[in-house]
């Protein structure tokens, strides 16, 4: 398990001051402005700490309402996994890779073809996320699309992301009752009654937004009854510049800001410090079709910003990268992801989310991306790392011995001594002379990830569930995946 990577480096397209000016703006919309549809629980509580309703019927938050909420918010909290061992720290400054999506598809790893994405899948994606050593967080990246009920679909997709991997997992869930519904199979799964408020290691991300400034009113509800049974919550909204935001990346930036401080401000009324993901998520248009577009050079730098942005407001951020609108795990995948999510974790926001597996602006998941994605993780880990500067480390003393030695410095004790943590080194891209290339079946990156994805798939079949829980947990819900010891 690899716990996150503080920052030793940073890309920040905002200065200062412009972060002021974000800010400032995204005060301005709640005041003025305000938020749309709020559910009458959250309605009633808000008003009663001093937001106000318009003529129009829209909620209205006085900036020192705000700030307030900001100051009272968590600055880091503990990320619980199932297994004590895959637990870390949530902060701004350290970078930690998740998967994410919810996508309604699969690139087929034998027939290469896309098909609809099913509970097996998001199964077997959890226990390749559990192998896979840059992720820190297994979000449900696909839909379990072969599950109707949206109750049984809830109860479902926690099952199989817990049944397949040990570290901390997430999903949406459909709306407010079932979070409640769901507390026995979060109790069982942690241990007994009560258990799972102690240690939730599933987080609930709950989109309570829709762009532009309006509460989701089911994913509201949501957040706010996993509030009320102690589980985290990463409140996401989702703008597209020049569609459901300006096409003006900064006003994009602004509303963005706007719709996360109002999630955070309600979350924090409810509860003052409770385990909270600001998902200010700011995505971009092509606007030559209106289509989501996630792979580009403005996703790139939104994602950044709002990833400054966190760390500004000094909670826990999460942004999304990673989103290439490549349909294939091809060159566009790699120059879009790696684009996206180099920027991304250099922002200083805390939580990359889509970082690994997704095709097809966020529409397709595949198990061979999900592979070479972990293996660019450990690169832009260790760009994230940055360069140390040390009077060792400058190596002065090293140079002189060598230039008066060897002339070289491959033998060198210091060269030995780094070799593993200075370095980073692919496992599945290839470094091989072009004749050792071809000598070697000639294989691309997307075949050589087929072949791992298949081994693992093949091989780790984990035993998160002991048997007398899981017993337990058929008896109580409708579980559609066969019990693992008999596959």
């Amino acid at each position: 398990m690899v716990a996150g990577t503080p920052l030793g480096a940073r890309f920040a397209p905002l200065s200062d001051a412009e972060m002021l000016r974000v800010h400032g703006a995204a005060l301005d919309l709640l005041e003025t402005v305000g938020m749309g549809s709020p559910t009458p629980r959250v309605m009633a509580f808000a008003t009663a700490a001093g937001c106000r309703m318009s003529e129009g019927g829209r909620l209205l938050f006085p900036r020192a309402l705000v700030e307030d909420a900001l100051a009272v918010a968590a600055k880091s909290f503990t990320v619980h996994g199932r297994d004590p061992a895959c637990d870390f720290e949530a902060r701004n400054g350290v970078v930690n890779f998740c998967t994410g999506g919810a996508a309604v598809t699969m690139l087929d790893i034998e027939t290469q073809n896309y098909r609809p994405s099913t509970l097996a899948d998001l199964y077997d994606l959890a226990r390749l996320c559990d192998t896979l050593p840059n992720l820190q967080w297994f979000a449900r990246p696909v839909v379990a699309t072969d599950v109707a009920d949206p109750f049984n679909l809830d109860v479902n997709t926690i099952y199989a992301c817990a049944a397949g991997t040990k570290k901390h997992i997430a999903t949406s869930i459909v709306e407010g009752p079932h979070v409640h519904r769901l507390v026995p199979l979060l109790d069982m799964l942690a241990g007994g009654e009560g258990t799972f408020a102690k240690r939730p290691f599933c987080t609930v991300h709950a989109t309570t937004v829709v762009s532009p400034l309006t509460f989701a009113q089911d994913s509201l509800d949501v957040a706010c009854a996993a509030v009320d049974i102690g589980m985290p919550v990463h409140c996401q909204t989702g703008p597209q510049a020049g569609a459901t935001a300006p096409a003006a990346l900064a006003g994009t930036l602004a509303q963005v800001c706007a719709e996360g401080l109002a999630s955070l401000t309600v979350i924090n009324l409810l509860k003052p410090g409770h385990p909270t993901v600001l998902g200010n998520w700011a995505f971009v248009s092509d606007l030559r079709t209106g289509a989501f577009s996630g792979g580009g050079g403005e996703q790139a730098l939104l994602g950044a910003a709002s990833g400054q942005m966190s760390a500004f407001y000094g909670v826990p951020g999460g942004m999304g990268a990673g989103m290439t609108d490549s349909k294939l795990p091809d060159n566009q995948a790699g120059f879009e992801k790696a684009l996206t999510t180099v920027l991304a974790a250099l922002s200083g926001g805390g939580f990359v989310y889509e970082s690994a597996g997704m095709l097809a602006s966020l529409l397709g998941c595949s198990h061979e991306a999900m592979v070479i994605d972990d293996d660019m993780l450990s690169s832009i880990r260790r760009i994230a790392r940055g360069i140390e500067v040390t009077d060792e480390t400058l190596s002065v003393d090293v140079i002189a011995e060598t230039v008066a030695g060897a002339g070289h410095f491959l033998g060198a004790e210091q060269t030995l001594d780094l070799m593993q943590s200075e370095f980073v080194y692919p496992r599945h891209a290839d470094r091989t002379p072009p004749d050792d290339w071809r000598d070697a079946g000639s294989t691309d990156i997307w075949e050589r990830a087929r072949i791992a994805a298949q081994d693992i798939l093949t091989h780790h079949k984990p035993d998160y569930i002991p048997s007398e829980i899981d017993a337990r947990i058929r008896n109580t819900y409708d579980i559609h995946l066969p019990h693992m010891r008999s596959t």
